[in-house]
């Protein structure tokens, strides 16, 4: 298998848990946490609105769900949306290898700083992951720019 294919599988997860969090009424992100063997660590959705929790971004959700490990640096998180700030902060605190984003047209977030700082970024640009934030950010702007901090 290649690894654009291998890549896009991984992104499948996170678009799952995308697709999801807008059933439940939320922000339709999604992330997984995948170890260096390409297992799932660690998958979830974007819970603010669910939980009324600001800190539930899906990289937080799949982070918490992958449980401790001894180390990061050979995992991958994959997520539907480049990683806003706080979400950038994680990957960095916890020194996760590698970042792969599904899109970073309708939100460019952290991911230009994550890789000057050492992190291997990938940034698929899927039509998908695209196509389901723009119909979010049509029909839902109020969440939308409340969720960015805008």
């Amino acid at each position: 298998m290649s690894e654009t294919a291998e890549l896009r599988m991984m992104l499948a997860v996170a678009l799952e848990e995308a697709r999801a969090g807008l059933a439940e009424g939320g922000v339709p992100i999604g992330a997984a946490l995948f170890g260096a063997d390409g297992r799932v660590l660690g998958r979830g959705h974007n819970r603010r609105v669910q939980d009324g929790d600001p800190s539930m971004h899906a990289e937080t959700a799949a982070f918490r769900a992958a449980g401790r490990l001894r180390g990061y640096r050979r995992t991958t998180m994959v997520t539907t949306l480049s990683p806003c700030w706080y979400c950038s902060g994680l990957v960095r605190q916890f020194g996760i290898g590698r970042v792969v984003v599904g899109e970073a047209e309708t939100f460019h977030g952290g991911h230009d700083w994550l890789a000057e700082h050492g992190v291997e970024v990938v940034v698929l640009d899927d039509p998908d992951c695209t196509a389901l934030m723009r119909r979010f950010i049509a029909e839902r702007p109020e969440v939308w720019f409340e969720d960015i901090g805008e």
